[in-house]
């Protein structure tokens, strides 16, 4: 008997060579949960990579950038391990100690949360000003290697306010 291909809503990741398509067998949660999983061990594998270089390099520039390198790909292993321990709740009607959650149950707590998220919101904002101002400062500096850090500060402190302005939506729905 053939097997039957069914289309599952919504992009690809890229580079992959099966999100997308599922079979009669596999609902979109499980192929979902399977694709984050192998990601997760790609990134492991370039992790240990990392590391590696770590160990072997002696220039302190080489090696600072390769920290800051590591640093963002652990933060990215526990973000990808939060989300496939909450598909694997869904799927198994568990819950899993690293699942993500709603804002639920917040309490006299809410109105505080959002107060300080406004507030952070607004810091983060100014934060970016203030380093564009830097990097046109310094962009003589060191060969552009402050240059570099500043926009990669800006870029963190607007990832900053995306979470907390999504943080702040949920927690004015909630």
């Amino acid at each position: 008997m053939k097997s039957k291909r069914l289309s599952i809503v919504g992009k690809a990741a890229s580079g992959s060579q099966i999100v997308g398509k599922i079979s009669d067998g596999t609902s979109a949660v499980e192929q979902l949960m399977n694709e984050f999983e192998a990601h997760e061990t790609h990134e492991t594998v370039f992790l240990r990579r990392y590391k590696e270089m770590l160990e072997t390099t002696h220039n302190p520039l080489v090696k600072f950038l390769i920290e800051l390198i590591v640093t963002d790909e652990e933060k990215h292993h526990v973000v990808t391990h939060a989300m496939v321990s909450t598909l694997k709740g869904s799927l198994t009607w568990t819950q899993m100690q690293s699942a993500i959650e709603g804002v639920y149950s917040l309490g006299k707590e809410k109105d505080e949360i959002l107060k300080v998220t406004e507030d952070f919101i607004r810091v983060e904002k100014e934060e970016i000003g203030e380093y564009r101002k830097l990097m046109r400062a310094t962009k003589s500096y060191y060969q552009g290697v402050f240059t570099l850090f500043l926009a990669a500060m800006i870029h963190d402190s607007e990832k900053h306010v995306e979470i907390l302005d999504f943080l702040r939506k949920k927690l004015k729905a909630a």
